[in-house]
């Protein structure tokens, strides 16, 4: 009988702690699984304590996701190699931000043969254009990597409502077990093989329950998202009927850092980042007449127009004149 498998969560913010909660729960269940579930996290002081010390011994993400209890078998590590240096699996939940200092730390520590799993949002702008996150990773770190995406939102998962999502997997096999450590009654999985088309689709879901889809916006948007969408996917990636499933609109009613400071204890909004990258990949292919749609978010998000704008920047668009 194979070993169960040590999973560790790297990550542990709003979204990484929600995972955590289904991954140590799954993980207690399934002898495939290690009990043992190790979550690193950034250390920090929170109420005169350490933050490692509260998860570990009130089994609460008291900063990131108050008011949830986190199964006793996740331990929080506050160490990025120790706690990552003996995991068959490693689930990736940070900021895409920090994903090459991240990988830089744990380069040549971890398991060669160490399956990756990225539920990161956003997209790597380089000089050769757009790279998928999960790519990144898989090329500094040279394991196999497999990715999860969906339209959740991390506070919706935590209280356990019904929200459906999808794993990218190449192999049927990987994709099989990680179904197995991420899915519950209410948190459904579907797993198909087309892993970059289910990381775009959700890199380009630039939102999140602190930007509001407003709903005023939804016919129009709808009616032409699906042909920004598919010439995305022609100079990136496959088209996938799953990408309606992921558009919404960045529409913010505070300033990008008021919300990181309020609503997210200073963790950062992903959304509004993913659009200035996509908005710099556009520019440079000299393609930013053919998307409106990214360029009005573009154009909200960074260039101080109200998002009562949005319509108007849609219509005074050149591909509308």
């Amino acid at each position: 009988m194979a070993a169960p498998k040590k999973v560790c969560i790297v990550g542990s913010g709003n979204w990484g702690s929600a995972i955590a909660k289904i991954v140590g729960a799954n993980a207690a269940q399934n002898s495939k699984f290690d009990n043992t579930v190790k979550m690193w996290v950034f250390e920090e002081i929170v109420n005169g304590r350490k933050l490692t010390e509260i998860i570990n011994s009130d089994h609460e993400n008291v900063k990131y996701l108050p008011g949830h209890k986190l199964p006793a078998n996740v331990l929080a590590v506050p160490d990025l190699v120790e706690a990552s240096s003996e995991a068959d699996i490693l689930v990736f939940v940070i900021p895409h931000q920090f994903v090459g200092k991240v990988c830089d730390t744990i380069k040549g520590k971890i398991k060669s043969d160490a399956l990756g799993i990225s539920l990161i949002k956003g997209v790597d702008e380089g000089p050769d254009g757009l790279k998928l996150i999960s790519d990144v990773i898989q090329e500094k770190l040279g394991i196999t990597m497999s990715v999860l995406m969906g339209a959740n939102i991390a506070n919706e998962v935590a209280d356990e409502k019904f929200c459906e999502t999808t794993i990218g997997c190449k192999n049927k096999n990987h994709g099989t077990l990680l179904k197995e450590l991420m899915q519950t009654s209410n948190f459904r999985v579907t797993v198909v093989e087309e892993y970059d088309v289910v990381e775009i689709c959700g890199a380009l879901k630039v939102s999140s329950q602190y930007e509001i889809f407003c709903l005023g916006f939804f016919f129009l948007v709808l009616s032409r998202s699906l042909s920004y969408l598919v010439s995305v996917a022609r100079f990136k990636c496959y088209f996938s009927s799953m990408v309606i499933t992921f558009l919404s609109v960045s529409c913010l009613i505070q300033s990008i850092e008021e919300l990181e400071k309020e609503m997210l204890n200073g963790q950062k909004l992903q959304g509004p980042a993913t659009a200035a990258e996509v908005y710099l990949i556009l520019k440079h292919k000299n393609l930013i007449d053919k998307f409106p749609l990214f360029n009005a978010v573009y154009q909200i998000c960074y260039e101080g127009h109200p998002v009562t704008e949005f319509i108007s920047c849609l219509q005074n668009h050149p591909e509308h004149m």
